[in-house]
């Protein structure tokens, strides 16, 4: 046994320390840095090329070339409104609903200001990188007919007036979805569904395209979608896995459960699909991927293995029911399936995290018992029901009165010559 002036001199030692640990919390980490560095870039890769070429592969060989510079152009367009406004409003202060307009122009983000033990600037453009691909993923709804002027106005109002705010209410400081316990590790409703339900909106206000229900409309090069998809996998590891914002253990069980979760689903849609349809296709389990992608993604922070089997199960089978028997049901043209893949996917990953984030099930995010678990999912059915609703009306609007005022369609003799040509006065060369 420790003697007893061994004991004191021990817990002395732990005092003396406490401050030197609490301030070592503040100070940059190498480490962290590096990895948030290489996540920033993986993130950045999901939308170009990856998401360009998933979304460019299923559209016809005449818009293949518009989709790419739509993608392209909102990359731009996105990282400078992040700067400008953007950040300020989901991160610059702590309101309920918004951040405020303190760090307008990147005001007070310097080389020396820090976000945890990572560099503010860091930080700030790995945010920027989620900002880029939330709108881009929308542009797979309305794909082939929107004017590329009108697509501009839209994204940049959309950016400021829906994206922002909801990111600060689920991950600003004093973000009210936030206080009340949500959890959204990596854009579940800040990503997702909030893009997936803006798709609907869009398709559902700019109308079907000419000739859709009578006319084929197959992919043109499904070997840029399954190109695409493969990238956007591999990005993703920096999607979720970086939202850890360090490289710790977190970070690690992130990564383990998003390639649980996407296999699970590539093969649940993949085989859904033969058994539904006949025959396995490569389109479907890509977007099988895709889905597993998605809903996993609010839960990467706080589920187990075995949760993120379950909702890789769940979400591929449920996607594939919206991508295709739910699209017909109703008979909206949601090109590229955004809604199908991402607006469901989403709220399956979402309402599922607050099921399997239980410690029981092998989750780390909240204590065992039933009671745990409907609480948790009744915030999480908050959350996602906040953000539809908001997300669609603002949407609604912004689309109304850009329909009304410079137009939302191309004319049918631009959809039928195809947007590369009309829009871009180009073709893509197809291999």
């Amino acid at each position: 046994m420790k003697s007893l002036k061994s004991i004191i001199g021990s817990l002395g030692l732990a005092i003396l320390t406490l401050p030197s640990m609490a301030m070592a919390a503040d100070e940059l980490s190498a480490g962290d840095t590096a990895w948030m560095l290489t996540a920033t870039v993986l993130v950045l890769f999901m939308t170009i090329p990856g998401l360009s070429l998933f979304y460019a592969g299923m559209v016809r060989s005449k818009n293949a070339l518009s989709t790419f510079v739509q993608i392209f152009a909102i990359t731009a367009l996105m990282t400078i409104l992040w700067a400008v406004i953007g950040y300020s409003i989901a991160f610059g202060g702590e309101g309920a609903y918004w951040g405020g307009l303190d760090k307008m122009f990147l005001a007070g983000v310097t080389v020396d200001s820090m976000s945890g033990t990572i560099p503010e600037t860091v930080f700030m453009v790995f945010q920027m990188t989620f900002a880029i691909i939330t709108p881009a993923l929308i542009v797979g709804a309305f794909a082939e007919r929107m004017k590329f002027s009108a697509m501009l106005i839209f994204m940049s109002i959309w950016l400021i007036v829906v994206y922002a705010p909801i990111t600060h209410w689920v991950w600003g400081d004093g973000g009210w979805l936030g206080g009340k316990g949500i959890l959204d590790f990596a854009g579940g409703t800040v990503v997702h569904i909030n893009a997936g339900v803006a798709g609907l909106v869009a398709a559902i206000v700019l109308g079907k395209r000419k000739g859709y229900g009578k006319t084929a409309m197959p992919p043109h090069n499904l070997t840029y979608t399954i190109i695409g998809a493969s990238m956007l996998w591999v990005g993703w590891f920096g999607f979720n896995a970086g939202s850890e914002l360090a490289a710790d253990n977190v970070a690690g069980m992130a990564m383990a459960v998003t390639q649980i979760a996407t296999a699970a689903a590539a093969l649940s849609w993949m085989f859904a699909e033969w058994i539904f349809h006949g025959k396995p296709s490569g389109l479907g389990i890509a977007s099988g991927a895709v889905a597993g992608l998605v809903a996993i993604t609010p839960a990467s922070g706080a589920v187990g293995p075995m949760g993120a089997l379950a909702i890789g199960l769940a979400s591929g089978f449920i996607c594939y029911l919206g991508a295709t028997k739910l699209k017909q049901m109703f008979g909206y043209d949601d090109s590229l399936d955004a809604f199908g893949v991402h607006g469901i996917g989403g709220i399956v990953g979402a309402l599922l995290t607050g099921v399997f984030a239980a410690t029981s099930l092998g989750g780390a995010g909240f204590g065992d018992g039933i009671e745990s678990i409907a609480g948790q999912v009744s915030v999480q059915a908050l959350g996602v029901g906040a953000t539809m609703a908001y997300t669609g009306i603002a949407t609604f609007i912004i689309l109304t009165i850009l329909k009304v005022t410079i137009g939302l369609r191309v004319s049918e003799d631009v959809e039928v010559e195809g947007l590369d040509t009309a829009e871009h006065d180009e073709r893509a060369y197809i291999l």
